[in-house]
């Protein structure tokens, strides 16, 4: 199944049936056609909803009764009446009038009582079995409005009086005096029992039915400019509170009935008359409301304003029905068939119809078709070679970005009038086509890789190659969006261009001459060390030469003091130099003899021996040496405390080997008189 859709801010609405959307036949003509139609995916993948739902030329009114079971249009030509019911999904039956329809409503729960404006001034009943009385009234209607609570029922016409008619009197009352002629339309409350009329200037008039009086005007002021306008349409809510109405102008005015200055301004966008304004209370979402003109039907936000979902089909609207607590939207339009839109987030589907939920989820896990699936996008370029400039504003072309949709029927049409060879050349590339498949086939076996020809942008199928690998690359060359990137010249990118620039304004080192020319090869270790000699080659160089400009230089007179200063500096340096160079003469022969005397008495096995000993006392102390090829060290230890010296240990062990009477002094520290003076000690 395919429903043509369209989504603004996740909020899908789809249109169930209408123009451009499935194609409907004759159950006569399908049986005669059912071979051909078997292999018509279109007509197979049709979504029927309600069988016969159009007009032979258009639809003027929709409404569905109360009890949701049956919907009641009328529309033309010839004039006439149509009544759907949900429960067969079919048309239920069809009345011809003798005037084309203005209004109706709706006298009870079902479809067997209704009433309808003509517009040759008859009102005219309906019941079961067909017309059952018509009256007339003095001016040409416009609207209807009924109070169940006093069977009066309300007609606004041209004149300045509001018309009553009441049925169970079965007559004419005296009418309300309006003070301005001129009645767009008639609304009643059935919460609080107000009438409200809106009239050709800018002034809604408030009637309360049970005083038969006038309880007040509203005057609705322009906030843009000081042009005239007139009130289309009026709506209240079911609270008793809230108030609506609709400007000529394409301006919606909320209002609050305890004040009267509106809460919230809304323009339609397009600047056509109202046609409708429906408060969606019975619904999954809350605070919205519908206004409808000719072009689009606005579901918006009642309190901030933002707007939610819109309907616009591709004929004029005159009339608009809300099926109540579901999403679901019947339009009475200028074309042969009406529209139904499904909106999902606003409720779900009738009870009679309750597939759509299923089609649609399926619809939402896996889209399947756009908006504009039978139009071909194109242009102003396109418009000039084709000759198609003097269309621009018609219904032929729809505007959209920087070009416009047309028909995919009748861009093939003039395709070929202004190209009439293009059938030959095409032709001629298909031929050249496979022609050049053949080719490869003869040469390429058949396992080798077919890599994909690239006449334009080799540059970039190279960087991309770099980037992401030659198994992306092809994947991307073999794609069918990107192929006529690498095939036709139109597609080729100029680095020159100034928006090129501004998309890539600095390039690596690799992508320009200059950079690769400076790109140098790093040094091996040889040629390093090679700098290296170089470079102390010319530092020494550079001391020599400064050494020179130095001694070249004159030296500055000097003072006596200053002289025998320096005289007495330079000979302690020359005394230094002399008793260092002594001593390391000495100690260079003291240990050359050292070194003989030790190999002529040490043989090699004590060596070995000592070797071994000094490598077991470093693993002791945790110390390990690590030498390599380069001559460098590598000392691994652990941190430990300092132990006694081995001296120390002796001296001790020769302590504990003395007799204990040993210990102590042997003899007092000294010998002679003390200087306590006392002659007793020592004695």
């Amino acid at each position: 199944m395919v429903l043509k859709s369209t989504s603004a801010s996740d909020i899908s609405v789809y249109q169930v049936s209408g123009t451009n959307v499935s194609r409907s036949l004759p159950d006569w003509i399908a049986k005669r056609r059912k071979r051909t139609l078997k292999n018509d995916l279109e007509y197979q993948n049709r979504v029927e909803l309600v069988q016969d739902f159009e007009f032979s030329e258009a639809s003027n009114r929709i409404k569905v009764t109360k009890d949701g079971q049956s919907a009641m249009a009328t529309g033309t030509y010839k004039p006439q009446i149509h009544l759907y019911d949900f429960a067969n999904l079919s048309l239920k039956f069809e009345r011809h009038t003798d005037a084309e329809n203005v209004d109706f409503l709706f006298l009870s729960d079902d479809w067997t009582k209704s009433v309808h404006l003509q517009n040759d001034r008859s009102i005219q009943f309906q019941n079961k079995g067909g017309l059952h009385y018509t009256t007339r009234i003095p001016k040409f209607g416009r609207s209807l409005a009924y109070n169940p609570l006093n069977c009066d029922l309300y007609v606004g016409s041209s004149s300045d009086e509001l018309y009553r008619l009441n049925l169970e009197q079965g007559r004419f009352l005296n009418p309300f005096k309006l003070e301005t002629e001129g009645v767009n339309h008639v609304s009643t409350c059935e919460t609080n029992g107000l009438l409200a009329v809106g009239m050709e200037n800018n002034v809604v008039e408030f009637w309360d039915p049970r005083s038969r009086s006038r309880i007040c005007n509203l005057v609705l002021g322009n906030q843009l400019d000081n042009s005239p306008f007139e009130v289309t349409t009026t709506s209240f809510r079911q609270d008793g509170l809230n108030f609506a109405c609709g400007t000529s102008n394409g301006y919606t005015y909320l209002y609050d009935l305890r004040s009267s200055e509106p809460y919230a301004v809304k323009d339609q966008g397009y600047g056509f008359p109202l046609k409708k304004i429906i408060w969606l209370d019975n619904v999954d979402t809350e605070n919205k409301i519908m206004t409808s003109d000719k072009r689009i039907a606005k579901i918006w936000d009642r309190v901030t304003g933002k707007p939610y979902a819109s309907m616009e089909p591709n004929v004029d609207i005159n009339d608009v029905e809300h099926v109540p607590g579901t999403g679901m939207f019947f339009t009475a339009n200028e074309g042969i068939p009406m529209h139904t839109y499904y909106i999902p987030h606003l409720g779900p589907s009738p009870r009679w119809c309750s597939f759509l939920d299923s089609i649609t989820e399926e619809l939402e896990e896996k889209p399947s078709e756009t908006v504009y699936s039978n139009y071909r996008f194109i242009t102003r370029d396109d418009m000039k070679k084709l000759n198609l400039s003097h269309l621009i504003g018609s219904n032929v072309l729809r505007a959209y970005m920087h070009g416009y949709f047309i028909n995919n029927e009748l861009y093939d049409k003039v395709a070929l009038l202004a190209n009439p060879n293009a059938y030959r050349d095409e032709r001629e590339r298909e031929i050249r086509r496979r022609i050049e498949k053949e080719r490869e086939s003869r040469i390429r076996t058949t396992g080798a890789v077919k890599k994909p020809k690239v006449k334009v942008n080799k540059e970039l199928v190279d960087k991309l190659s770099q980037k992401r690998g030659d198994t992306a690359t092809e994947k991307v060359l073999a794609d069918d969006r990107f192929k006529e990137m690498f095939a036709d010249d139109d597609f080729q990118l100029d680095e020159d261009d100034y928006d090129y620039k501004q998309l890539n304004p600095v390039k690596s080192a690799r992508e320009t001459e200059e950079g690769s020319a400076k790109r140098i090869r790093a040094l091996t270790a040889a040629e390093e060390s090679d700098e290296e000699r170089i470079a102390n080659r010319s530092a020494e160089d550079d001391e020599e030469s400064e050494s020179s400009e130095s001694e070249s230089e004159p030296e500055p007179e000097l003072n006596e003091q200053e002289t025998k200063r320096l005289q007495k500096q330079l000979k302690n340096q020359e005394r230094k130099r002399r008793e260092k160079a002594d001593e390391d003469k000495f100690m260079s022969e003291f240990n050359v003899g050292a070194a003989q005397n030790d190999s002529r008495q040490v043989t090699f096995d004590e060596k070995v021996k000592e070797q071994r000993e000094q490598e077991q006392d470093k693993k002791d102390g945790g110390a390990l040496l690590h030498r390599n090829h380069r001559g460098e060290a590598e000392i691994t230890f652990i941190p430990q405390k300092n132990k006694p010296s081995q001296s120390k240990k002796t001296s001790n062990n020769k302590k504990t080997e003395r007799n204990p009477s040993e210990s102590g002094r042997s003899r007092p520290r000294y010998e002679g008189r003390r200087a306590s003076k006392n002659v007793f000690r020592g004695m």
